[in-house]
């Protein structure tokens, strides 16, 4: 349902924390004009940590509304709580996103069994696209392979989000589901080599700062282009590594400052890029050929 470059948007922030409309509303027609493929409204890269429920849904809307049918929204709607999840879903269902995107509940560290009845609540609860995210870098809490392919058979779960970096993964995903699951990496540096490897998209944190060359990369990739696609990913190779030298948002947030997208906004605990990082992120920057 969804194919090429997903970008995980940033929530633009001013510097006291509160949201930024202006910015969101900027961010929208730039991912549009730069070629971004669908947008993921507030998950990780969006803080969805910590922003509260209303503010939560609120983004969602806005997104929805600022996009107006022109690329696809997938909604961040994943919790640690069940309950909390479902409702997250339901908002984002009546805001009319068109799927919603649940990662694996974290620091509960639930096992198989609870990650399986956890998303077929949810996918039960509401009518809408699902797609698993399975980060265990982040949640503590690594969703295997086989339990994937159990919740693949869940109607409304359509794909998920592989985000391990591991390649292995993804070809005994393909053993074990039909060929209507849908497989998307979260892991930026593998990313081109897991759509040359059978994969249907990328959900990008680099797609921030650089959208029109990970839409390039993930097109000539799908169409098995393999040399045009890794010559274009060679360019993001900094990108991919620089945007990770502190915590995810930090390093994004102030790449897309420096490009004038977005004011120097992020929440507590996370805190702006130090200055000992700027420059690994500015020659990435540069590498890319974005600034």
């Amino acid at each position: 349902m969804f194919h090429g470059s997903m970008v995980a948007m940033i929530t633009p922030m001013v510097e006291d924390g509160s949201l930024d409309d202006a910015a969101l509303r900027a961010l929208v027609e730039f991912h549009i004009r730069q070629g971004t493929d669908a947008i993921v409204a507030v998950g990780t890269t969006g803080e969805s940590a910590t922003l509260d429920e209303e503010e939560h849904c609120d983004v969602i809307r806005r997104v929805v509304d600022y996009v107006d049918g022109r690329v696809s929204v997938i909604a961040g709607t994943g919790a640690n709580s069940t309950r909390e999840a479902v409702t997250l879903t339901q908002c984002a269902k009546e805001s009319g996103a068109d799927a919603c995107l649940l990662v694996t509940p974290y620091y509960n560290k639930p096992t198989q069994e609870g990650l399986y009845q956890h998303h077929t609540a949810v996918a039960e609860a509401v009518d809408i696209p699902q797609i698993l995210y399975n980060v265990p870098g982040r949640t503590a809490c690594d969703m295997l392979p086989e339990t994937i392919a159990r919740l693949a058979q869940v109607p409304n779960i359509i794909g998920v989000k592989e985000a391990t970096g591991d390649l292995s993964r993804l070809h005994r995903l393909r053993e074990l589901c039909d060929d209507s699951f849908e497989f998307y990496s979260g892991d930026d540096a593998t990313g081109c080599e897991f759509l040359l490897q059978g994969g249907h998209g990328v959900i990008s944190v680099t797609a921030n700062a650089a959208p029109h060359l990970m839409h390039e990369m993930s097109i000539a990739a799908l169409a098995g282009r393999d040399e045009e696609a890794r010559a274009i990913d060679a360019k993001l190779a900094g990108l991919h590594s620089a945007l990770f030298v502190e915590s995810n948002p930090i390093p994004v947030k102030w790449a897309m400052m420096k490009l004038g997208l977005a004011n120097r906004g992020i929440r507590l605990p996370l805190t702006w890029l130090s200055p000992s990082a700027e420059d690994e992120v500015l020659q990435a920057m540069h590498q890319a050929e974005i600034l």
